[in-house]
């Protein structure tokens, strides 16, 4: 079943202005008000731990691989995320991508539980290359918040029921950014927090989840920044700009201690337990102990494990970055020492995702390439081009890997050594 919310009427003085439902912008609509706790699954951009990595085995790639593939409404860069049986996807569409789309589908068997469309209310401008569903959205089990590059931010509960909407423009009209807006959201401690910046008026926010009211809002540095915020414990946030990494916390933005040591605007920070492994200066970790005593402790930086568009992914003992030459590097994490090196076929937007002793890449024409690795080398076991060009991360969750491309999501399955 597809829902949509009323077209937006065109003014003299704004492109697209809109009344969901008969309800002003800021007019809010609340279903519950509970939480639950962070679910397993994939519910945000680099996974449940921040980490990119999950505890699942993928041996085997091919043509049998592929469990199931449906069609997509739109286009869209988003990371699918995964809650209990459940895969929600973001995709816009349209000439002016102002079609906003929302689907929900069954994880086991592809099909459509719901979809849902909003019309955008900012602006859709962006480089041909990203699109306006380019936000992962994220999920706390309950609800499932999206965003996208229009600033059009909204909550949906399991069943596809709109719980609230904010077009976040209206409130904050300078927002600005030539290329597309793409950074994702986080959930935790009941605040949905948001990085709006670009190079006009620049800002975060943290939101009630229950409410979709504002928390808080800080001023962040003006420039344009895609990276996406990271949990780095319940309650505690990391928003990474060119100025470095700053942690704050959920329930009222205060700052609990910043990393000023500057950072990357394309490649996000990874979380791998305690450690926090920063784009910056190559790639910098950071010691995730004692979070109320000020600057964190840096234990390495190296210029060898500089990531290029996609972010590191951590597991074990080890980090992994991709480089702008596409050439994937596996560091130690206790010394940030370079254990190997495995040139892939690129080139490569989305963030990799490591499967146990496996890492699955895919590159920008849709070719998936699966890495046997250890302590001392790496190869290339297995391909599988699914002929699509692949923009977005993947996510793992409900017995398989799950990838969008332009026109489809896919969930690839892999077999037991």
């Amino acid at each position: 079943m597809i829902s949509r919310i009323r077209r937006p009427q065109r003014t003299p003085n704004s492109r697209l202005r809109w009344l969901p439902l008969g309800l002003t912008v800021a007019s809010l609509v609340v279903i519950s008000p509970c939480l639950a706790a962070t679910p397993a699954g994939w519910p945000a951009f680099q996974g449940p731990q921040g980490s990119g990595a999950a505890a699942a085995e993928f041996a085997e790639l091919d043509n049998q691989s592929i469990a199931w593939q449906v069609d997509l409404p739109g286009r869209g860069l988003s990371t699918p995320v995964v809650s209990g049986d459940r895969v929600f996807v973001t995709c816009s569409s349209g000439p002016e991508q102002d079609r906003l789309h929302v689907v929900c589908l069954d994880a086991a068997t592809g099909s459509r539980l719901w979809q849902r469309q909003l019309w955008a209310t900012g602006r859709t401008m962006c480089h041909a290359k990203t699109s306006v569903a380019a936000p992962t959205p994220c999920t706390d089990g309950e609800r499932v918040y999206v965003l996208f590059s229009s600033n059009d931010l909204a909550c949906f509960d399991r069943d596809g029921q709109l719980l609230w909407l904010r077009g976040i423009t209206a409130d904050y009209p300078n927002v600005s950014n030539s290329l597309g807006m793409s950074s994702s959201l986080v959930v935790t401690a009941g605040v949905v927090v948001a990085q709006v910046e670009n190079d006009s008026e620049s800002y975060a926010l943290g939101i009630d989840a229950a409410t979709g009211l504002n928390r808080w809002r800080l001023e962040r540095p003006k420039a344009a920044n895609w990276t996406s915020p990271a949990v780095l414990a319940e309650g505690l946030v990391g928003l990474q700009s060119k100025t470095g990494v700053d942690a704050v916390r959920a329930a009222d933005g205060s700052l609990a201690w910043q990393y000023a040591g500057g950072a990357s605007t394309i490649p996000s920070s990874c979380r791998l337990g305690e450690l926090l492994f920063v784009p910056s200066h190559g790639l910098t970790a950071l010691a995730l102990t004692d979070l109320e005593s000020g600057t964190p402790k840096q234990l390495w930086r190296s210029s060898r494990l500089s990531p290029g568009t996609p972010s590191p992914v951590a597991a074990g003992e080890t980090v992994f970055t991709i480089s702008r030459g596409d050439v994937l590097t596996a560091g130690s994490v206790a010394d940030g020492e370079r254990r190997w090196q495995l040139r892939l076929k690129g080139p490569f937007s989305a963030t990799p995702v490591v499967l146990g002793d496996r890492l699955l890449a895919v590159n920008e024409t849709g070719l998936v390439q699966l890495i046997r690795f250890d302590d001392k080398q790496a190869e290339v076991t297995a391909t599988l081009d699914l002929e699509d060009q692949i923009l977005a991360s993947p996510a793992v969750a409900a017995g398989g890997v799950f990838l969008r491309s332009n026109s489809r999501l896919w969930k690839l399955v892999g077999s037991s050594p």
